[in-house]
């Protein structure tokens, strides 16, 4: 497979977006806190900036705390830009689960808005 491929690791797909510079994107993932479970993106600081990291539990009447898990990232820079994340145990030294996004940004806030 070569650079342009959709294949991520663990034979995931990539998950493309594509934004604007200034412009903020959020990416929900799922998250079982019960398990112990939680995501930790990796990606350039220069290009995209963590602009919020929220929780938000499934409201049930049982002791389970899962629910999904929302970063809001703003785009920095133009170009196409990578974020890893890795679904972590704290007991595990290997990730559990990866997801990978492909973040296309085009230069320039979008006219009209």
């Amino acid at each position: 497979m070569g650079p342009d491929s959709t294949a991520g690791e663990l034979g995931r797909e990539v998950k493309h977006l594509s934004v604007r510079t200034g412009e903020s994107f959020p990416i929900h993932l799922w998250e079982d806190r019960t398990r112990g479970e939680q995501w930790v993106p990796s990606y350039d600081t220069a290009l995209l900036a963590l602009v919020s990291d929220e929780y938000l539990r499934v409201a049930g009447n049982n002791a389970v705390d899962n629910g999904t898990r929302t970063f809001e990232f703003r785009a920095l820079e133009p170009g196409e830009h990578r974020i890893v994340f890795e679904k972590r145990m704290g007991w595990k030294f290997t990730a559990e689960d990866r997801r990978v996004f492909l973040i296309s940004v085009a230069n320039g806030a979008r006219r009209g808005s």
